[in-house]
């Protein structure tokens, strides 16, 4: 197989000059380019690990909720409890005249007290250490995946800690262990999205990526979706149930993903690890029933070495970040990137957390944001095929900001109105969200993308849990702030170059020389 396809490669050009030396993107089309069921499946396995993802994410939509409380049918006649307090906190009222519509044990906000003890701000406690987990994360940890540990090896770190943090909660003793264990499942869930996007996608020839990053979204969606059902099951039951089935299967599936899936072939060649890059895709080619033993002569015509590119191998666990802080264009890119998805994220990650405001059914609009994510993944899968991206992401992030701005002038009374807008503001956001991922991996080369997409995540998430607990007294805090947020994040996506058709760079310099080609470095 492989001596076959290497003939273009390696033939001269008509002039009789010898062709170009096969870039690692031509040599990987060659030997994984023809993708194969098995192979494919590999990769939509590595995607499913988004649905765990999705499950640590919003799990507080439920763990954390301030659920109704009613007054004790002994002291309805007495003016403490009356039917008019039962819209304000019962933080007020005399013991015994009041009690929660469910067990106390259902949400560590009824079991521990805290809209008493502490206000909106030890409410929002535990959910703003997770997001500022993810922050610290995102920044402390997104260069390990393209330095030291790899795609996997992060991957399988980021999961198995995420799920120990998860099952440590069942434990907690009080809300400060509790939210020191979220903010440990954050600090680990970081990489968990930006390994699993950018090592299923470089396991794939490039005319199945698109399908392998719509199969990310829908594992997030199906993750999503499964929490209400599960809060449902045990909703009379203690919040500590739901971090058990949602953390032991994560650690069941951190097995599978370490016997089954191989690393990526592509940042093997670009750290110079040629015989670590050709088991890899031995493994791979084997799936797709070929050779196995086939000819590998062409990886040390497109190994990366020290001096190509000093993100790539050596250089230190933060050499991606030098090198492209000292690339002006790189740089640029980076910080359009963050900038736009900062509200972005900001309204992707709280918007599902603040549903309990909206006055309608809590597992009933968790259900409908889950389903609009699930709609928002197809919807991404048929844009990045066929429009270009940034229209794609300006058009998006202004109808999500405009219909969260109607959630604030929709009054509280118009529950299915509010509910209306808020589903599809979160739907246009999920897509918006779906598109800047794929748009970010397509912008940078191999060597710095793992470090690039990560940092394009963290924002925007820390600030969401405090703007949704002052949100329960006004919209304006949760809906207003989310809408203009998000409205202004497509300001900078014109700053961005298109990359619809464009080639995978896998080094700085290369991705520099196809820029200059057309133009735009």
């Amino acid at each position: 197989m492989a001596n076959a396809a290497t003939a273009p490669l390696l033939a001269s050009s008509h002039d009789g000059e010898p062709a170009k030396e096969p870039s690692i993107d031509d040599v990987m089309e060659m030997y994984i380019g023809a993708t194969g069921i098995l192979q494919l499946l590999k990769a939509v396995l590595v995607a499913f690990a988004w649905a765990f993802d999705a499950q640590q994410v919003f799990i507080s939509a439920f763990t954390d909720a301030e659920p109704r409380w009613h007054c004790l049918a002994a002291s309805t006649g007495n003016s403490s409890c009356s039917r008019s307090s039962t819209a304000a906190s019962p933080c007020a009222l005399p013991p015994g005249t009041w009690a929660w519509d469910r067990p106390a044990v259902a949400s560590v906000v009824s079991e521990w007290a805290l809209s008493c003890a502490g206000g909106p701000a030890l409410v929002s406690l535990p959910a703003s250490s997770f997001f500022a987990g993810c922050l610290a994360g995102g920044f402390l940890l997104t260069t390990l995946a393209d330095s030291l540990l790899g795609r996997k090896k992060m991957l399988l770190v980021s999961l198995v800690s995420m799920s120990v943090a998860g099952v440590l909660a069942i434990f907690a003793p009080n809300v400060w262990v509790y939210a020191a264990l979220r903010l440990l499942s954050g600090f680990f869930r970081s990489m968990v999205g930006t390994c699993t996007l950018v090592l299923s996608t470089e396991l794939v020839g490039k005319r199945c990526r698109h399908m392998v990053s719509a199969a990310a979204f829908f594992g997030f969606a199906l993750g999503f979706l499964s929490l209400p059902a599960l809060a449902y099951a045990f909703r009379d039951a203690s919040w500590r149930n739901m971090y058990f089935w949602t953390s032991v299967p994560c650690l069941c599936y951190c097995v599978l993903l370490y016997f089954l899936v191989p690393e990526s072939p592509r940042w093997l060649l670009v750290r110079g690890r040629k015989l670590d890059a050709m088991e890899a895709l031995k493994q791979i080619i084997s799936l797709n029933g070929s050779c196995a033993t086939a000819s590998f002569s062409l990886l040390d015509r497109c190994t990366v070495h020290e001096d190509d590119d000093g993100a790539s191998s050596g250089g230190g666990v933060f050499a991606t970040l030098q090198a492209m802080w000292e690339r002006r264009w790189a740089f640029q890119r980076l910080a359009a990137t963050m900038a736009a998805s900062f509200g972005v994220g900001m309204f992707y990650f709280g918007m599902p957390l603040n549903v309990g405001s909206l006055g309608s059914d809590l597992y009933l609009s968790v259900t409908l944001n889950a389903l609009a994510e699930l709609a928002a993944a197809v919807l991404t899968w048929l844009l990045v095929s066929r429009s270009d991206r940034r229209s794609a992401v300006i058009a998006l992030t202004a109808a999500a900001g405009a219909c969260s701005l109607a959630c604030v002038a929709i009054p509280r009374r118009a529950a299915s109105a509010r509910m209306a807008a808020e589903v599809l503001s979160f739907f246009a956001a999920c897509t918006a969200f779906d598109v800047l991922l794929i748009y970010s991996t397509e912008m940078f080369p191999t060597s710095v993308r793992n470090s690039a997409v990560g940092l394009t995540m963290v924002l925007g998430g820390a600030a969401a849990p405090v703007l949704i607990a002052l949100g329960r007294e006004s919209s304006l805090w949760s809906f207003g702030v989310f809408g203009i947020a998000i409205g202004c994040s497509g300001l900078f996506i014109p700053c961005l170059p298109e990359t619809r058709g464009k080639r995978m760079s896998d080094t700085m310099e290369e991705e520099e020389r196809n820029e200059a080609a057309m133009g735009l470095v």
